[in-house]
């Protein structure tokens, strides 16, 4: 399968990853009720037997049972997983030792000596500089616990800032972890891809199905229950509002026997540079996700949807 490097120097990984956010989280997602550690087992085994092994978490996400979980699926596993996690700066984290501290403890709950990446979950760091940071993040890539450092939620500004600490260390900037899809397309008006490209920084896209909107699941008279249907993107206006996105979707995917999804995860692939990061909490979901690889849109597709989503720069 094809793979591609985190940045210039990062490791290769498959250019699909695998989102953690509902393994355990019980706020949002509410782990626990309908779904549990057997459905997202499930989901882990049937990512890695596709081909799948790249995984995202963070050390908040389920206040930690997200990294818990992973740790515990991988120690099952002879194949090769490899992690991205997130260092979040809290208020109280002011010194590199609270990075060095926060690492430790995310590596201990994956039960792994090193991960692929680190990232910074937001770019607000209270009373620890990004000078203090970066230095930290690049000393662990000396120390060999991290091989690479990534940020999140980062602007063009931003990223240019730890890139240039970064590199003043001879660690390079691998990748900006970013809102990307075809209804989120902000981060190219904002610079931020064509920034990174200029960098050598690599896109992790999340939520790169709109949180579901681009599954087709939802119709006008199909709207979601929880969270999402407090999203005005979720109404029937909203969802009239996509339609000839959707239909476009649905056309393409036919023709390949493959889903709105998978066709819209694929297009981000296109974009050279950019990985989706699709969460996956059931068996079902892993392989869906899965069928986004192994065949890619034409250029013509690429710009038709392209075009067909330019309201969505906004």
């Amino acid at each position: 399968m094809t793979t591609i490097t985190l940045g210039q120097k990062g490791p290769a990984v498959i250019p699909l990853c695998v989102g953690t956010w509902a393994w355990g989280d019980k706020l949002f997602w509410n782990y626990g009720s309908n779904y549990g550690a057997t459905e997202v087992e499930a989901a882990f085994k049937t990512s890695l037997d596709a081909g799948v092994n790249f995984f995202d978490t963070a050390e908040v996400y389920g206040n930690g049972l997200s990294e818990e979980l992973l740790g515990q699926f991988i120690k099952k596993t002879s194949q090769p997983v490899q992690i991205a996690t997130k260092f979040g700066p809290v208020p109280w984290r002011i010194t590199g030792k609270s990075v060095s501290d926060a690492l430790s403890a995310s590596l201990k709950r994956l039960q792994v000596e090193q991960i692929a990446l680190y990232q910074v979950h937001w770019p607000f760091t209270f009373l620890l500089s990004q000078e203090t940071l970066m230095n930290a993040l690049a000393d662990e890539v000396k120390q060999g616990r991290i091989q690479a450092v990534g940020v999140s939620n980062y602007s063009e500004e931003q990223m240019r800032e730890a890139h240039k600490i970064l590199a003043a260390r001879g660690v390079p900037l691998a990748t900006n972890q970013v809102r990307y899809s075809l209804l989120s397309r902000q981060v190219e008006k904002k610079r931020i891809v064509s920034a990174a490209s200029e960098l050598g920084v690599t896109i992790l896209a999340y939520s790169p199905l709109a949180q579901g909107l681009l599954t087709g699941k939802y119709t006008a008279q199909e709207q979601p229950a929880g969270a999402r249907k407090f999203d005005s993107r979720f109404s029937k206006n909203g969802i009239e509002k996509i339609e000839l996105v959707m239909s476009t979707l649905r056309k393409m995917g036919k023709k390949r026997s493959r889903t709105p999804a998978q066709v819209a995860l694929n297009w981000l692939i296109a974009q050279n540079g950019v990985i989706p990061i699709p969460g996956a909490k059931t068996a079902k979901q892993a392989e869906e996700n899965a069928g986004a690889l192994g065949w890619t849109l034409s250029q013509d597709e690429v710009n038709q949807l392209e075009l067909m989503t330019r309201p969505w720069l906004e």
